[in-house]
């Protein structure tokens, strides 16, 4: 279970990364979905599936604004590496 969290992780922090990178700002809209290419994912997919996994960045970022105080240290930082408005 452990593991599939944070293959949910790196895949959410991926999509952001590519957003800041495209639009420069973290102000994601609540519908907002990033769709990564087989290349862009960070986990180790023994499915075999090579394409495109969409992630719901907004909801995510959302989710994580709301809960912010119980996010542990490190994954605040990661957040906060990338300019995240709390």
């Amino acid at each position: 279970m452990k593991r599939k969290q944070d293959d949910r992780r790196a895949l959410n922090l991926a999509a952001a990364r590519r957003f800041l990178a495209r639009e420069g700002h973290l102000r994601v809209p609540r519908k907002r979905a990033e769709e990564l290419e087989a290349v862009e994912v960070p986990t180790d997919r023994q499915d075999g599936a090579g394409g495109p996994v969409v992630v719901k960045l907004g909801t995510w970022l959302d989710h994580v604004r709301k809960r912010v105080d119980k996010l542990n240290a490190e994954r605040r930082a990661e957040l906060d590496a990338l300019g995240m408005r709390w």
